[in-house]
């Protein structure tokens, strides 16, 4: 497994990315409005105080759960407001964006996990699962493409220093979206594919894909008693015969239950104390 010096400096990931409380800082959160197609979604903002311009990262949420309000077990809204914090201490920009059908841009669409459920319901497992794929290489991409291009045109962002992170299925389009921008300076998954990996091989021949076209540094995180840790493992043998720049960190179990593994990155802090890799300034 090669190093990945492109990403600069080297600090403890626990204080980077996750954390029991989240630290005060002073950036006010603004909701920022941005086109991906027809759509008008919405997203959360915040930069860190001062002029910039500032390096930044864009987060994609997962696929959610009971509901278009909540992800991780968490209000969606929370969970954004749980990350910002530890971005910002460290003099990035955040974004948090809602794709269609989710959080603050519920009313631009159907929620994807409702879609799904009937999908499965009226055709079964396989369909759903393929109606999964789909979403990942299409709408749901195009979503996580179109908040790219915003970014890069706010005031105060350095368009050339913008890095890409993703949890579940926005771990997955964090990959697909990688492959399709090569001015990323990073890529963060944090239990990408976890649940599809075995399941889809459509979605397993599209990532290979992805990371082989991908010019960005990739690190790929899973606690060990995620749902799988198949995804991570490949996707860095793939890396490896490849010769790309990686890193894959599996951390010890977090919590009691595979979804307590799968959602690492919000609960997870007491369990990690690994390396994160920063955007180069």
């Amino acid at each position: 497994m090669r190093y990945l010096g492109a990403f600069g400096l080297v600090s403890a990931f626990a204080s980077v990315v996750v954390a029991a409380n989240p630290p005060p800082f002073a950036a006010a959160r603004q909701t920022v409005e941005f086109p991906s197609g027809n759509l008008r979604l919405k997203a959360f903002l915040w930069k860190p105080d001062g002029p910039g311009p500032f390096a930044a990262v864009l987060f994609n949420h997962g696929s959610g759960g009971a509901d278009a309000a909540h992800t991780a077990g968490l209000p969606i809204t929370e969970a954004a407001e749980k990350l910002a914090p530890l971005f910002l201490k460290h003099g990035y920009a955040f974004l948090y964006p809602f794709r269609r059908g989710q959080g603050l841009s519920a009313d631009q669409a159907l929620f994807m996990q409702g879609v799904l459920q009937r999908e499965e319901e009226a055709k079964g497992k396989e369909a759903r699962q393929h109606l999964q794929f789909v979403l990942a290489t299409t709408d749901h991409l195009d979503d996580v493409l179109a908040a790219l291009s915003f970014l890069k045109t706010v005031a105060g962002i350095d368009a050339k220093r913008i890095a890409i992170a993703g949890h579940s299925f926005g771990g997955q389009l964090t990959l697909l979206a990688a492959a399709r921008d090569n001015t990323l300076r990073a890529v963060v998954t944090f239990a990408a594919a976890a649940g599809s990996w075995q399941r889809s091989p459509e979605l397993r021949e599209r990532l290979l894909t992805a990371v082989g076209k991908t010019t960005s540094p990739i690190m790929l995180i899973h606690a060990a008693n995620d749902y799988d840790t198949a995804a991570g493992r490949a996707l860095s043998a793939e890396l490896d015969r490849l010769r790309k720049p990686h890193l894959l960190k599996i951390y010890p179990p977090v919590g009691q239950t595979s979804d307590d593994g799968h959602n690492l990155l919000y609960f997870g802090h007491a369990s990690m104390g690994g390396r994160c890799l920063q955007i180069p300034r």
